[in-house]
């Protein structure tokens, strides 16, 4: 089953791992997890060329973000400002919490792009509100870059050097990603209680 995925994902080519990984971030088909493993496993077999994996895989993934995060932009936060103005107090978001976010986006700005592209379900997510923050371009396109490239490669590596083992992949890709998820989110939660506790 496995070599013949891996056939399935190699009969593209390097432009088919870049294509799967532009869907993964669009209208996700499979995640990166299987996607990257898979072509990992083509190239140790020698269907592809390792590099040139890495290099397609991270290409994808920062194409698909670009989609979201430049739609989020054209959007604007001008027009975010006055819908949450109007309506969000309804669903208490008002224009002061919007601000809130802006201004703790672009103050973590690098390390929530970079982290959040190893956190399963918000790894495209996080596109979006810096879009619509309009985080800068290059820190947006550096810091996804080196997020997803840091995931991309360690899962096609994993697949290449697993060889024998796939099935490990799949297993442990997973759990790091919701380690890496809890860690955050106990950071958050911790900075979040010792500013209720500030008189």
């Amino acid at each position: 089953m496995v070599e013949w995925a891996a056939g399935l994902v190699a009969s593209g080519g390097l432009a088919g791992v870049f294509l799967l990984m532009v869907a993964e971030n669009l209208f996700p088909p499979m995640p990166s997890e299987v996607i990257m493993p898979l072509a990992g496993f083509a190239a140790a077999r020698g269907q592809m060329p390792i590099l040139g994996v890495l290099l397609a895989g991270t290409a994808g993934s920062v194409v698909g973000n670009a989609v979201w995060f430049e739609a989020a932009r054209a959007f604007g936060a001008a027009r975010m400002r006055r819908i949450a103005d109007r309506f969000g107090r309804h669903a208490g978001l008002g224009p002061e919490i919007i601000a809130q976010a802006e201004a703790a986006l672009h103050r973590n700005g690098p390390a929530a792009v970079f982290l959040a592209r190893m956190m399963p379900g918000i790894r495209t997510g996080i596109s979006i509100p810096a879009g619509l923050v309009e985080l800068p371009r290059v820190v947006f396109y550096t810091w996804t870059t080196l997020g997803t490239g840091l995931w991309t490669s360690g899962l096609a590596l994993a697949g290449y050097m697993l060889e024998e083992h796939f099935e490990l992949v799949e297993a442990w890709a997973g759990p790091i990603g919701l380690a890496v998820m809890l860690v955050v989110f106990a950071v958050l939660g911790w900075k979040l209680w010792r500013l209720q506790r500030k008189p």
